[in-house]
């Protein structure tokens, strides 16, 4: 633990851009304490935000206190309610861990702090052109009123001990599971990951997938997701438990692949597979895939509220992860195993040596293994999706 302080020490103290505001902006931090209501629901990642709270109270005299979640819209609806009772400054929220139509509520109702990423001077690692994945978030620009933390992308698993092939397509999953019922399933679509798996069939099967990259409208919305439910009516018969329940969560599917009920997972993060197996949580056979055609995938953001409490500790802390040192850390599938968000051009060999020395497994897929990013849909598309499907399938 002490060598990685030093190490972060060094690099945090490196000659920074002369961002002139930013040695106030250390100042005002020390001594906050910033509470990051982030999802509670990952253990590593838990722990990891622990860590970082050890650092940059070492560092910077700021601690971070990890508000755990079960729906980022827990505190969405808190900075909205505060709004109403007239709490324009010390919020209770000061950092959010937030994407897609939790971070559009936001923006549009004029609820965020900013912007503020070009403050940051380890932004100087971002790529921050208009079309990079660091500047949009569900296509909706960010606009520097949130920072990229770390990279997330749609995988499956599979025990390969039991399946050797398994579907290379979303469409080929109709015939999979038809070939071995109800060795398939996933989370419930009011959970982000069971969402997530109709969006990824949604992206492949639509007519013309660039519709989704606009807001939905009702005609838009019949036309294209008219092939998902053909698909969906002839997949879900030969589904885990024949369609009639679904797992809470990712991690409850997870057990299910552990324990042999199923033969496929579902993850928003590529390493998932290697730190599962790691934790003895999954078989060591457990592998990656991938549809042949990509996945979705994208950036999470942290963003800061218009009334916080503590601005100045949430900048130092959004900066903090976006140390290479930190990123490094946490793409360690010992300890989380997320991809960077940084744009590997800007660092420098020491930095790029720390990335290339990290630990490896048969379970972790390579860049290149991932195979092309799927743009995620505009967000009202996830909204009126799932709202369609349980009506369709549960009402």
């Amino acid at each position: 633990m002490r060598q990685t302080l030093l190490a972060l020490a060094a690099l945090a103290l490196a000659p920074a851009p002369a961002l002139a505001d930013w040695q106030d902006t250390l100042d005002a931090a020390r001594g906050q304490t910033v509470y990051f209501n982030a999802w509670g629901g990952d253990p590593r990642t838990n722990d990891f935000l622990a860590w970082v709270s050890e650092q940059t109270e070492a560092l910077y005299g700021v601690t971070v206190s990890h508000v755990k979640l079960t729906d980022t819209a827990e505190a969405v609806t808190r900075v909205i309610s505060e709004r109403a009772a007239g709490v324009t400054e010390g919020g209770s929220v000061d950092l959010i861990w937030i994407n897609g139509p939790n971070f559009l509520a936001m923006k549009e109702q004029d609820l965020l702090h900013g912007p503020f990423v070009a403050d940051l001077p380890n932004a100087r690692y971002l790529d921050l052109s208009e079309t990079s994945a660091a500047s949009v978030d569900f296509t909706v620009p960010v606009e520097g009123m949130e920072s990229p933390w770390r990279l997330a992308k749609f995988v499956f698993f599979h025990d390969s001990a039991r399946v050797a092939a398994p579907p290379a397509s979303m469409a080929a999953m109709v015939d999979w599971a038809a070939a071995n019922p109800g060795r398939l399933t996933h989370p419930a679509p009011s959970n982000f990951m069971g969402a997530t798996f109709l969006k990824q069939a949604l992206v492949e099967l639509a007519p013309d997938p660039a519709v989704l990259q606009a807001p939905v409208t009702e005609d838009a919305f019949a036309a294209t997701v008219a092939p998902l439910w053909d698909w969906y009516d002839a997949l879900r018969p030969n589904l885990w438990r024949g369609g009639a329940t679904y797992p809470e969560n990712e991690s409850v599917q997870m057990q299910l692949l552990n324990d042999g009920e199923v033969d496929i997972a579902m993850a928003f993060d590529p390493a998932a597979a290697a730190a599962g197996i790691a934790r003895g949580t999954l078989p060591e056979s457990t592998r990656v895939f991938v549809p042949e055609g990509g996945t979705i995938g994208n950036i999470s953001f942290v963003a800061i509220p218009f009334n916080a409490a503590h601005r100045e500790g949430a900048e130092v802390v959004a900066n903090f992860l976006l140390d290479p040192a930190t990123q490094a850390h946490m793409q360690n599938i010992e300890v989380l195993g997320s991809f960077s968000v940084l744009d590997p051009s800007t660092l420098d060999a020491d930095a790029q040596a720390a990335f290339d020395a990290l630990p490896s497994s048969p379970a972790l897929p390579s860049l290149a293994d991932l195979g092309p990013t799927l743009l995620e849909p505009h967000p009202s598309w996830m909204t009126r999706l799932t709202e369609a499907w349980a009506v369709r399938y549960v009402e």
